[in-house]
């Protein structure tokens, strides 16, 4: 989980007020965080540096100073602030002066988007700029995956002529002095001898031109997502106006990483004043972007689902008190109460509907869960008393575990090894290298990593993908897994279906479709199941080296030579058999 550093004369300013560290940690819990350390008391109040921990991975606004004082100071009920002041919604702001950037038609395919403000007022202190650094770090290498598809840059307004223009240079010929340094390299030697070239220069490996930020004069801001120019990137103590400025590969989270410094900022004291940038392209949100930009989209939830997901009897009042905590719009409207939700309204006699916007520098809010989720934070944890079980019941294992175990039995019987892998991968992993179609497969609607971004349809992806890292055991390797794997299914309420699998595999030089058969009908046998093979054509396997495994005229499953084109795209160079069967259809 994430983890900050703030300046505790910093952070208690944001706050409006002062708490010992007990009751800091007590309420630190509002925020989704625990107190991590505490700073070391010996220092004076301006050195001194408290350590937090973030426990929720889908709230980026909480990875700053800014973002954690203003969700216990809005907890405590202080006043919310009014972002609309400098909040752009479809074109609606208007006055930028000559605060404009225009992007490069070249970049469409190495670095298209790009979104900037400008924050002035006041000069910037010490513990203010290590929280825009730190804040930079968190965002462009948590929830920008290491800078790939966010990066951020500051640079002094003051010497800044406009407008900017965000261009695909060519990397041998075009050169400036980058941070940390005294002589001028061009872009293609910072990637090889600059530190933070090391770092992120895979990121621009293998494109022909590379991304150059810069001013009207020519004069270099950065070289996204890379380093900054060590003159108008390099920001000190003391600087009154500065332009932010992020780019990266999608929009909206380019847009939301926006909203959460600019919101940072301006509840600091700061104004925020916008820039327009002007892409040859559409970004999905349209080619001419103004951010702070308001683009979430309403999420509804009724008391009835609130109060019966939360065991409580909550009123429409208290729920709108709870949520406005937790600095979301909201509105709500009386629908009628049925027979199933009237035991959940008893404190309303009617049931209500909530339409809740979520603040600008939000975007999780995916179901009404979510809503649910900000309502019990909002409540407090501890208005939620504990209750004694009214019903006395006996624990015991699901015949689908029970079932499993016996097919488990039979498989290291089989001479298997049984194997336990994450239910979440990457679209390479589970769509590309097993070349199927991704049409039923799973895709979160918010990942924070590319790796971590889809459900997996399959448990044979899994086995190759530890068969692929195992070339050097002694084979033969005989592998499987029982676990969950989920697709989509129109059929089902929820869009989705979850059923329990079993998958297995034998790498080994005399791998054959022949041996597996046996094995099938092995396993088959002592599960007491009597079955057919059937013809089938499944890109994963040989066409004509494998089978579906029917049960009463049902597929169940299938088995079969893995592909060779499967096992290249793994890099594995042994011949591989592979097969899946659905337990929950042999139950």
């Amino acid at each position: 989980m994430p983890k900050i550093e703030v300046n505790e004369k910093l952070f208690f300013n944001l706050l409006g007020k002062k708490y010992d560290y007990d009751t800091l940690e007590k309420k630190l819990t509002f925020g989704k965080a625990e107190l991590d350390e505490k700073p070391d008391m010996s220092q004076s109040a301006d050195e001194r540096v408290i350590k937090i921990e973030l426990n929720d991975t889908n709230r980026p606004d909480l990875w700053s100073t800014g973002g954690v004082s203003r969700q216990l100071r809005l907890h405590e009920g202080a006043k919310r602030s009014d972002y609309s002041k400098f909040l752009s919604r479809k074109g609606d702001i208007k006055d930028f002066g000559n605060r404009i950037i225009t992007v490069d038609k070249d970049l469409k395919d190495i670095r298209p988007y790009m979104v900037s403000f400008v924050i002035s007022g006041k000069a910037i202190d010490d513990p203010m700029l290590k929280d825009i650094i730190q804040t930079q770090e968190k965002l462009c290498w948590n929830f920008g995956r290491k800078r790939k598809s966010i990066s951020m840059g500051v640079y002094r307004m003051s010497q800044i002529k406009w407008p900017c223009h965000y261009k695909a240079v060519d990397p041998d010929k075009t050169s400036f002095v980058p941070l940390q340094c005294e002589q001028p390299m061009t872009c293609r030697q910072i990637l090889t001898e600059h530190p933070k070239g090391k770092d992120f220069g895979w990121i621009l490996e293998g494109f022909k031109k590379f991304p150059l930020l810069t001013d009207d004069k020519d004069e270099v801001l950065s070289m996204a997502p890379i380093i900054n120019s060590a003159t108008l990137g390099a920001v000190q103590v003391g600087d009154k106006d500065l332009m932010v400025e992020l780019t990266g590969t999608e929009m909206e989270n380019l847009v939301l990483a926006a909203n959460i410094v600019a919101c940072d900022f301006y509840d600091a004291g700061y104004e925020i004043l916008p820039v327009k940038v002007v892409h040859p392209y559409d970004t999905g949100l349209g080619k001419e972007i103004v951010v702070p930009f308001y683009f979430q989209q309403p999420t509804k939830a009724t008391l009835a689902a609130i109060n019966k997901k939360l065991g409580c009897d909550l009123t429409k009042k208290e729920v709108l008190d709870a949520l406005s905590r937790m600095d979301n719009d909201v509105t709500a409207k009386d629908i009628p109460v049925t027979d199933a939700t009237k035991k959940y309204c008893k404190a309303n006699n009617s049931d209500v509907e909530f339409v809740l916007n979520p603040p600008p520098y939000r975007n999780d809010f995916l179901h009404e869960v979510d809503i649910i989720e900000d309502v019990m934070i909002g409540v407090g944890l501890d208005n939620f008393k504990p209750q004694r079980p009214n019903d006395f019941t006996v624990g015991k294992l699901s015949d689908v575990t029970i079932f499993s175990r016996k097919a488990k039995e039979i498989m290291v019987g089989l001479g298997y090894q049984e194997m336990i892998f994450n239910y979440l991968g990457s679209k390479r992993d589970y769509i590309d290298r097993m070349n199927v179609s991704a049409d039923n497969v799973i895709e979160i609607a918010n990942p924070m990593s590319e790796n971590y971004q889809f459900v997996r349809p399959s448990i044979i992806s899994s086995l190759l993908r530890a068969e692929s890292a195992a070339g050097q055991a002694v084979f033969p390797h005989k592998i499987f897994e029982i676990g969950k794997v989920a697709f989509l299914d129109p059929k089902e309420n929820t869009g989705t279906k979850t059923i329990q699998s079993l998958g297995f595999m034998t790498a080994v030089n005399n791998a054959n479709f022949n041996d597996l058969a046996s094995e099938v009908s092995s396993l088959l046998y002592l599960l007491d199941h009597k079955y057919d093979v059937k013809e089938v054509s499944d890109p994963r396997f040989i066409p004509g080296r494998q089978a579906a495994i029917m049960v009463n005229g049902k597929q169940v499953g299938v088995f079969g030579e893995v592909h060779p084109q499967v096992l290249e795209n793994w890099s594995i160079n042994v011949p591989c058999v592979a097969g899946e069967i659905n337990i929950e259809d042999l139950m």
